[in-house]
């Protein structure tokens, strides 16, 4: 970029600046990817009569900035030059707002196709489609896919992702069968709306039918197919994933690092995610979200002194911790029964990380107490909170009366948890077993009568194990 400033130095004294050719190409070597996008727009800006190829690379590269909004303002003082917008303007503009989650803006601007008569254009036409779909506007989405003439690819992906984001993901299924061609991000799309707790099963299975069609999977896929795996405690079918990754040579990134770590954690196999954590960390794919989900891992199966060994050699990696680490932290020493340590380190997160506190760190630090049997001191926690607690933090105040016999405690934690979230069937259970544990019988059937009279359901207890590789879902 210092050569280029000195070159279009050169330009302006010698009067070639104003030259549309060679305006042309400084901004798109300024918009090129890594380089400085806002002197491309500064170049545009300050042209006499930039051209709409100068506009819309600048528009482009801005789109794909961490500030997509700036792409709306360059997009601004254009409606205010002599050059008018074109189909190649508005697919950036559309990204955009898909990034910046303004659907409504997105719709003004859709509005705006439709005067200039460009909403026949595919290229555009998809473009809007998936600015409804990443911005959970599903019928609109849909009614824009119902005016394709034609098959079309990308506008049955757009399609997909706005029916899984809906909820409607049977749907979303039937767009993707009824596909006479489909790419890998067809497969991708289908599988990621499958990712969700209750169908992650038809993920797992839908990745071996894309494997029995002979398609080879991206990074996204493989993700989705982890996350799944994690969710089900489907071991053998994560390795089998982590073994396709290494045999066909898959590129690792720090996504793919992550979920494989992930999936290790929550299947059991913590010296498996700590063997993988530890050959990314060498290879330098291991980012921030790798080592949180490691610590969040050891936390969990009460390896807290290797956790905390972990967060102390972060800057020595060059990292800082974010709201997530510290929520694995605070975890950690909750489950150790370090309770000092855990108000510590909150005390610190503002002051010498620049992190506030959210309602999930309060949730950690009231769990930490409470298990540590410090009720009162946990209470005084919520009590003083700066936002509105809600029905996790007093249920975990709630679990640790349960564990220390507290009834009075218990029972203004579960008046408090109830009126946050009636339907919280758990506030109940654990009220009544408080209640029982004191001594309370009686109380406690109240307690168990209320809830039916409030037609409060009790959630079945799940658990999942795997045999062979397929997983066995038992229900109490």
């Amino acid at each position: 970029m210092a050569h280029l400033r000195q070159l279009h130095a050169a330009l302006v004294k010698s009067g070639l600046a104003e030259d549309p050719i060679a305006a042309s190409r400084a901004v798109v070597f300024c918009a090129g990817e890594g380089r400085d996008a806002a002197y491309a727009a500064r170049l545009v800006r300050h042209h006499p009569k930039p051209n709409s190829f100068m506009w819309n690379t600048a528009i482009r590269a801005l789109s794909d900035c961490p500030g997509p909004d700036a792409a709306v303002a360059l997009f601004l003082d254009m409606l205010r030059s002599h050059t008018p917008p074109e189909r190649r303007t508005f697919p950036s503009l559309f990204a955009a707002y898909a990034r910046l989650g303004r659907a409504d803006d997105g719709a003004a601007l859709h509005g705006m196709v439709l005067k200039l008569g460009l909403a026949g254009d595919a290229y555009t036409r998809n473009s809007m489609i998936a600015m409804y779909a990443s911005c959970g506007r599903a019928d609109e989405a849909l009614a824009l896919f119902g005016q394709c003439q034609e098959f079309d690819v990308v506008a049955c992906n757009s399609a997909i992702v706005a029916l899984a984001r809906a909820g409607r993901v049977d749907e979303a299924r039937a767009v993707f069968d009824g596909m006479p061609a489909r790419t890998v991000a067809t497969w991708s799309a289908m599988v990621s709306a499958y990712s969700r707790p209750s169908r992650c099963q038809d993920a797992v299975d839908l990745f071996s039918a894309m494997q029995a069609d002979g398609v080879e999977p991206n990074a996204n896929v493989l993700v989705s197919v982890l996350g799944c795996c994690a969710s089900l405690g489907a071991l053998e079918q994560g390795a089998w994933v982590h073994a396709y990754i290494d045999r066909r040579g898959v590129a690792m990134n720090a996504l793919v690092v992550t979920a494989l770590v992930d999936m290790y954690c929550k299947c059991g196999s913590i010296h498996k995610a700590r063997q993988v954590f530890d050959t990314s960390r060498l290879q330098g794919f291991a980012v921030l979200s790798s080592w949180n989900t490691m610590m969040l891992g050891l936390a969990a199966h009460g390896q807290w002194q290797e956790a905390l060994a972990l967060f102390s050699e972060l800057e020595t990696y060059g990292l800082g911790p974010d709201n997530v680490t510290f929520i694995a932290i605070l975890v950690t020493y909750g489950h150790s029964g370090m309770a000092d340590e855990a108000k510590a380190l909150f005390a610190s997160m503002a002051s010498e990380y620049g992190v506030t506190p959210g309602i999930e760190h309060y949730g950690c630090l009231v769990d930490a107490l409470a298990r540590a049997g410090r009720l009162r001191e946990a209470e005084d926690v919520i009590r003083a909170m700066p936002m509105k607690p809600d029905a996790a933090i007093w249920g975990a105040l709630l679990s640790g009366c349960r564990l220390h016999g507290d009834a009075k405690a218990g029972a203004r934690a579960a008046r408090e948890a109830v009126e946050c979230d009636p339907q919280d069937s758990g506030a109940y259970v654990v009220a009544a077993s408080v209640l029982a544990r004191d001594g309370e019988v009686g109380r406690g059937l109240g307690v168990r009568g209320k809830m039916r009279e409030e037609g409060v359901a009790k959630v079945p207890g799940c658990s999942m194990i795997e045999v062979n590789g397929v997983v066995h879902e038992f229900v109490s």
